[in-house]
């Protein structure tokens, strides 16, 4: 399987079909998303202005993959950083790591830095802009009545989003970003 590397190097190759290199762009979600693929697609395509006919505007691929890009060099330096952390806490003796408060104790998935479930509610600041953000957040407590946004601070005004299966979702009413998941009744 390639990586993201080789999917954004053709992204970028104007030799190449507009349609491949969409294929690409989405590839490359398969490795960073930070809000979950859909809603990380539908935040690029949003933002970059990518048309249905991907051949009308190849210059939106180009914005979307690097969009990516910026956000991703974020939090590769940030899983940098807790490598090393990690790595000298281990030659101490520390084999569970240190809940330090920061984004990982809620962490949704790898990639994936604050779910978005529904794919059509999230962030609308750049990709780059709200990984910062969150990288640099800390996990609210579990005494917290409704669990504060770690993207925009909200944290009284929550909407539900059903999923049409089992989960109702507890989302940040500003930004939808997932607070929180219920099995529905």
């Amino acid at each position: 399987m390639s990586g993201f590397a080789t999917h954004r190097r053709r992204v970028l190759d104007e030799g190449l079909p507009a349609r491949v290199r969409h294929t690409n762009l989405r590839s490359c979600l398969e490795h960073f998303a930070p809000y979950g693929f859909r809603a990380t697609y539908h935040h690029l395509s949003w933002s970059a202005r990518l048309p249905k006919d991907p051949g009308r505007d190849p210059g939106s691929l180009v914005r979307a993959v690097e969009e990516l890009h910026l956000a991703r060099q974020l939090w590769l330096a940030d899983e940098a950083a807790y490598a090393s952390r990690r790595r000298r806490e281990k030659a101490r003796g520390m084999r569970q790591p240190v809940d330090d408060g920061g984004w990982r104790g809620g962490r949704p998935g790898p990639g994936v830095l604050v779910r978005c479930p529904d794919p059509t509610r999230h962030p609308t600041a750049p990709l780059p802009v709200v990984v910062e953000r969150v990288l640099r957040s800390s996990v609210p407590s579990d005494d917290a009545r409704v669990p504060a946004c770690r993207v925009c601070g909200a944290g009284s005004d929550t909407v539900e989003w059903h999923d049409g299966g089992y989960w109702v979702h507890q989302l940040c009413a500003g930004c939808g970003a997932g607070l929180a998941v219920g099995r529905a009744s």
